[in-house]
């Protein structure tokens, strides 16, 4: 058994502490945030500040993998949250009837819910698991660092504002904020090499309350949830509880953003695009004000430069490790991958220079395609959505913008985008088969356009919405 300290009490950081517990190791955990939940989920989600979590309110909804290994690790924890309110929706749920399985199908659901229901659950289960003491309301300042007994300094603790706290290994799960480089340098350590790329895009996101009976399956709007204008995306998320989020995302330099802070203006622009306005077709009730998110960028922070780890006794999960945009969904599925792998390795982690090295090298196979992959993703919706697309599309482009409409007719190719979706297998694996690359050339034999989402409305519309509310007055 080994004491672990865990810094950060999200979701990262709760599911690694609880599946080191659950592997007998000896957990304190460390959250700044005093604020203690009160226990009902739109209290908490609403009405409860969380400066430090913008994303907190913003839409969520879990991936294949995440679902994989909470039912694995914790599958009390996963009836929890069913319990709370997630539902799981099947990628093939699209199609009046599931086409003939195949292994691995069972993995390609999504499951619908607030990032609350999944931190109730988690929370629940931490608190209740006697090898996990949790700290609240306590600030970590620092690294212990001292020599590690061969050509890497080593991590023996942290400080706080009391003293001191041993430990074995030390757990960053502090956020894409983390402080640690910081406190790696101040004690003298190489410098971790670190890739950073700014996203130019903005969120814009209400809930709405659907009216009773307006989500059940049979209710779903058959649309596709995402509708892509030449300066604007519109994403619809039902989730748990007959809630639905509706989330705008338009560039940081988009001059009518301001006003999307607007409720009434949002709610006009979101009615505009075919995927939300299908959802507030049947008038749900808003929830709360326009919650707007900015600021973003995928970072990529391992503990390790081209040398090696640049210390021991350390490691990085969810977004102190990578974080992504969150147009892919990926964020808690690379969180909890960590976490797990954490929590399989843990034993060896007194081997120090020998258990940085392996989780470096993991980190770096299993874990930065998929953040190489959201860059690339969010670099052509920058693109797109600035205006800059540029020549037209070459036969390789084109084959790749009709994976999706194409994938909304014919089960096989759903089949390989729910793969790359789930990050079961990577797009170039997923679509590389013949069979696939023959039915998407087939789809686009007799097709010019329909290559996107559907289609938003022309910039026209969009700003005589902004006009409108700005001719009557600002205000919800």
């Amino acid at each position: 058994m080994a004491h672990i300290v865990v810094m950060g009490g999200g979701i990262a950081g709760l599911a690694t502490a609880l599946f080191l517990a659950r592997g007998a190791h000896d957990v304190t955990l460390f959250e700044q945030d005093a604020t203690e939940p009160s226990g009902g989920l739109d209290e908490d989600f609403f009405g409860r500040a969380r400066p430090r979590v913008p994303q907190a309110v913003q839409p969520h909804a879990l991936l294949g993998p995440a679902r994989s290994v909470l039912r694995t690790r914790t599958p009390d924890v996963y009836a929890h949250l069913l319990r709370l309110g997630a539902w799981e929706q099947h990628e093939f749920d699209w199609f009046t009837a599931h086409p003939p399985y195949r292994p691995g199908d069972e993995d390609l659901v999504l499951v619908r819910l607030r990032r609350v229901v999944l931190e109730t659950a988690m929370r629940a289960a931490v608190h209740a698991h006697r090898n996990v003491r949790v700290e609240t309301g306590t600030t970590v300042h620092g690294l212990v660092v001292g020599p590690g007994g061969g050509r890497v300094p080593r991590v023996t603790g942290v400080c706080l504002s009391a003293g001191q706290v041993a430990a074995d290994l030390v757990v960053d799960a502090t956020g894409r904020r983390s402080p640690v480089a910081t406190w790696l340098a101040r004690a003298g350590t190489r410098t971790p090499r670190t890739r950073t790329h700014r996203v130019g895009l903005a969120y814009a996101c209400r809930w709405y309350r659907a009216r009773p009976g307006a989500m059940t399956r049979a209710r779903l709007p058959h649309v596709p949830y995402t509708s892509a204008a030449p300066y604007a995306l519109s994403i619809a998320f039902p989730s748990d509880n007959g809630l639905l989020g509706v989330a705008l995302v338009c560039p940081v330099d988009d001059p009518t953003l301001p006003a999307l802070r607007d409720p009434r203006t949002f709610d006009g622009m979101a009615r505009l695009f075919p995927s939300s306005g299908a959802w507030l077709a049947d008038d749900p009730q808003p929830v709360g004000e326009v919650h707007v998110m900015a600021g973003l960028d995928n970072r990529w922070s391992p503990t390790a430069d081209d040398a090696g780890p640049v210390v021991t006794g350390l490691v990085r999960v969810g977004d102190a490790l990578v974080h992504t945009n969150p147009t892919l969904t990926q964020g808690i599925s690379l969180a909890l991958w960590a976490a797990e792998r954490v929590a399989e390795t843990a034993h060896h982690a007194t081997r120090h220079e020998e258990f940085a090295v392996s989780y470096d090298r993991w980190a770096h196979t299993v874990l930065k395609p998929w953040f190489d992959l959201q860059v690339a993703a969010d670099k052509v919706n920058e693109r797109r959505l600035s205006g800059t697309v540029g020549a037209p599309m070459d036969e390789e482009a084109r084959h790749k913008a009709a994976r999706f409409p194409c994938a909304l007719e014919d089960p096989l190719v759903m089949r390989a985008w729910a793969q790359a979706r789930h990050m079961v297998r990577r797009p170039e694996e997923a679509f590389g088969s013949e069979d696939v690359r023959l039915r998407v050339k087939r789809w686009l034999k007799d097709r010019t356009d329909a290559l996107q989402p559907p289609a938003g409305p022309p910039r026209g519309a969009w700003e005589s919405v902004v006009a409108a509310r700005a001719a009557t007055g600002s205000g919800s």
